[in-house]
């Protein structure tokens, strides 16, 4: 597989990372186009991959070729690619907040492909959500299948509304995620455990709630309500979170999230 990165970012690097180690692409097939000469030289000492300065170069000769640019500059990208790419080539694109529609329209190319990674893909353990448009071929689908895959889990979806509605759950998620570890954190300091053992305790329990989640199958009201003895300690400590309407918040948080990326979708 020849694979062509434009731009590079944490989630790039963490992708091309991912590829190399899972042995999906060799680093002599990957060629890295950046802007920045001192950005090229380090992905080039790196991960041992060809870098250029511009993002046709990039693209030559590549079967996939993945956009992670800023938006901001993805007008400059779509300049010097858009009517140049080989019909047969596939590009993947994890630039938030663009839709396929201006995809193909500024690049002038059918088979696409829009993704939305997660964070947390930079240690393999990622949702990538992603959808395609009706000119990607079974055979580039599992290739981008092998590569999402190695940031963690992934989900296709028919309609592309969906990855707007998930990169307002799974893409800010760890955001919300982050928050909620952080006030705990903070909360058992306020109850008197030194800092370093509460942010342990925290985020091993935060840790092992999903695992342990994911792997039982259950509902999540089911497992709260496992933990959750009558007139107990959590019984009180969950009331107080319902009487300032956690739920509430959570989903007005989600649904703002959401606005947002239809806004910057156009």
């Amino acid at each position: 597989m020849r694979l062509g990165f434009v731009g590079g970012g944490v989630m790039g690097e963490a992708m091309l990372a991912a590829i190399l180690d899972r042995r999906i692409a060799a680093s002599s097939s990957i060629r890295v186009a950046d802007t920045l000469p001192e950005r090229r030289a380090a992905l080039a000492s790196r991960y041992g991959v060809t870098t250029f300065g511009d993002a046709l170069e990039a693209a030559a000769e590549s079967d996939i070729l993945v956009l992670a640019v800023k938006p901001q500059s993805l007008h400059e990208v779509f300049a010097d690619l858009r009517g140049r790419l080989n019909p047969a080539q596939l590009v993947v694109s994890i630039v938030a907040g663009t839709n396929l529609a201006t995809l193909t329209r500024l690049l002038e190319h059918a088979a696409v492909v829009r993704v939305m990674p997660n964070t947390p893909a930079q240690i393999g353990r990622g949702m990538s959500v992603w959808t395609a448009t009706n000119h990607v071929t079974d055979e580039q689908r599992g290739m981008v299948c092998s590569i999402l895959e190695a940031l963690g889990r992934e989900m296709y979806v028919e309609d592309e509304k969906y990855v707007d509605m998930a990169t307002a759950v799974s893409g800010s998620g760890p955001a919300y995620v982050f928050l909620l570890i952080e006030g705990l954190t903070d909360a058992a300091v306020h109850v008197g455990l030194p800092r370093p053992q509460a942010q342990e305790l925290v985020l091993q329990t935060v840790l092992g709630s999903a695992e342990f989640a994911l792997r039982s199958g259950k509902h999540p009201a089911e497992l709260r309500n496992m933990v959750t003895s009558p007139g107990g300690t959590t019984a009180e400590g969950l009331y107080r979170l319902e009487r300032g309407a956690m739920r509430a918040l959570l989903t007005d948080a989600v649904l703002a999230a959401y606005e947002k990326a239809r806004v910057l979708g156009g």
